[in-house]
């Protein structure tokens, strides 16, 4: 059931009224009107007549003097944590509104609408139905852009069907989101945001015939194929090329890539620009062997299919800030055009199957966002630092983008680690987790139960050293394992520590970690002025040190100090030890005197 709310009518305001006013603007309706004093209700047989009646009517159709106003009709026991927040501006870059949201609170995923409208529409769900409330009460009427913003609930109607029928008013639990539900079900429209979106690479130079004046250009080809185009001209500045973002179905996608070249090749043509300019798409590089191949078959049958010639840049290009991969088309536009759907076809499967493996691991750290990990580019990044660093589960930044699930350990090492894993068994490592002194006993559990349970779930030997005095107010985890043992087991002991409120509501669960490293190899960790430990920090969003004047111990390695939440500390652990393995790598590719190679330390 779609059912609205229609306000602001005058005392004069009939039913007969209101239903011309729907037949005029083509609304079907499925029940009589019910008009009340001021205000009225009515069905609609589906949320797109719902949607349509809102965007249609709601501060723009005037009755009897007064601007009605058109929205869903929630009762209190069932407004949700989920919002639909409408006439946002459409060239909005989303972390302008990933922080505007973030303001109010957690925000679990943030989806887009396709409408007919000019103007954007975004479901978001909170955490908590508090802070959708908070939400609701700040950002309706909230102006962006000379938009005032339009927030509503979406209703949970599970909450009435689950209710108990006597004496428990609002105290049932609360089930699903019903099918009907932006967002929800077979019905649903299309969900823009999970989607792997396309990224491309333009010369500066076109990016203003691109926009348009005044924006009217990007404008028309966001609304012929219905996408969400962000056009990243402020990064980067100076630089010969810009990435833009489509966020859309597949084929909303590539209608828009082949229109944005279309546009080029015309303002080329206008210019006297000679030069040929390829299409680049870009991937994250956690794709990139799948589009390949086995010995470039892949490749080779989408060259060979479409006419063109694809290249793509070589591992050395990648970064800590950049983990994707330039795939250059060359070709006419029609033949680009086919190849971008292949190329997009194929990281597109690549994307789903290691959804489906994720999914598999569902008992591993419930809740885990993929996107906090950087396991792929998030819609709104660019080009920089911002592009793999974890947002923050409190109240900062949190993109819109990829889904909450479990993390499957094969694509976090992929995204991470690049050729650093040496053959054979994976090495153990040891992590020492600080936590508070009184969540011990949650830890251990009942006669050492929980822990005991950690570690067979986990595959990691799990310890607590003993109190280093009566006033403690830490204990130190001693964690023994391989790194998936490890993400595993320190998951598990920042969930334990949320689930048991050592942390409040809206408080982070931030820890402090130990790793210990070959003195020799910390200045690595350090680098040169402090750059590479300044760009794990910026990377990861988590605090790392390396103590000065540290004396090392009896097996020559000395601390470093992570500390952060979940996300940031494993991202600062992989980074670390990826460091040392390319400082082992190199080690033993230097030859000793007598041309003997150096023995591997154990």
């Amino acid at each position: 059931m779609n059912k609205l709310y229609i306000g602001n009518l005058s005392e004069e305001a009939s039913s007969v009224e209101l239903e011309s006013i729907f037949e005029e603007w083509k609304i079907p309706i499925s029940s009589p009107f019910l008009v009340k004093t001021g205000y009225a209700f009515v069905d609609c047989p589906d949320e797109k007549c719902a949607m349509k009646a809102i965007d249609a009517l709601s501060g723009k159709v005037e009755l009897h003097g007064k601007v009605i106003e058109v929205e869903y009709s929630v009762p209190k026991r069932q407004r949700s944590s989920k919002l639909q927040i409408r006439n946002v501006p459409p060239h909005l870059p989303w972390e302008v509104l990933d922080g505007l949201l973030a303001e109010q609170g957690t925000v679990e995923s943030c989806e887009q609408v396709n409408t007919e409208t000019e103007t954007a529409v975004v479901n978001v769900k909170y955490a908590t139905k508090e802070q959708a409330r908070q939400a609701m009460e700040k950002l309706n009427g909230h102006l962006m852009e000379d938009y005032a913003l339009k927030v509503t609930y979406i209703p949970d109607e599970t909450a009435q069907q689950d209710a108990p029928q006597a004496g428990r008013r609002g105290l049932g639990p609360r089930g699903s989101p019903r099918l009907g539900s932006p967002g929800v079900g077979p019905g649903a429209r299309p969900k823009l945001q999970p989607d792997v979106p396309l990224r491309i690479m333009v010369p500066s130079q076109f990016v203003g015939a691109i926009i348009g004046r005044e924006g009217a250009t990007i404008r028309n080809v966001t609304k012929l194929t219905q996408s969400k185009i962000d056009i990243h001209r402020k990064e980067n500045a100076g630089a010969a090329e810009k990435p833009i973002t489509v966020h859309s179905t597949p084929d909303g996608c590539s209608a828009a890539c082949k229109t944005i070249m279309e546009i080029i090749q015309k303002e080329a043509q206008d210019t006297n620009f000679t030069e040929e300019i390829p299409l680049k798409i870009l991937a994250h590089n956690n794709f990139v062997g799948r589009l390949i191949g086995k010995e470039g078959k892949n490749l080779k049958k989408i060259e060979q299919d479409t006419d063109t010639k694809i290249t793509i840049s070589p591992l050395q290009d990648l970064s800590l800030y950049n983990p994707e991969r330039t795939i250059t088309v060359m070709g006419t536009i029609e033949a680009c055009a086919r190849a971008e759907e292949e190329v997009m076809k194929k990281i597109r499967e690549s994307y789903e199957n290691d959804m489906a493996a994720l999914n598999l691991q569902s008992d591993l750290i419930p809740g885990l966002n993929l996107n906090a990990l950087g396991l792929f580019p998030s819609s709104s990044s660019v080009m920089g630092p911002s592009m793999m660093a974890p947002p923050s589960m409190g109240g900062q930044s949190m993109h819109c983008s990829f889904t909450s699930g479990p993390f499957g350990m094969d694509a976090f090492w992929a995204s991470v680690s690049v050729g650093c894993q040496a053959p054979g068994p994976p090495e153990s490592e040891t992590v020492h987790l600080f936590i508070p002194a009184l969540a011990v006993g949650a830890i251990i559990g009942k006669q050492g139960q929980h822990i005991k349970q950690l570690s067979r779930l986990t595959g990691a030997s799990i310890k607590i050293a003993p109190a280093d005095g009566p006033d403690t107010n830490q204990r130190m985890v001693i964690i023994t394992g391989p790194a998936e043992a490890q993400f595993k087991a320190q998951g598990r002991i920042f969930a334990k520590l949320k689930e048991e409120n050592f942390f409040g509501p809206k408080e982070e669960v931030k820890l402090e970690a130990h790793i210990k490293v070959p003195a020799s190899a910390a200045g690595r960790v350090i680098g040169k002025g402090g750059k590479t430990v300044n760009e794990l920090q910026s990377l990861s969003s988590a605090e790392v040190v390396v103590p000065r004047d540290q004396t090392p111990d009896e097996n020559d390695q000395v601390i470093v100090k992570i500390t952060g939440h979940f996300y940031a500390s494993q991202l600062a652990q992989r980074k670390i030890q990826e460091i040392l393995c390319q400082v082992q790598r190199q080690q033993h590719q230097k030859p000793m005197p007598g041309g003997q190679l150096p023995q591997r330390r154990k």
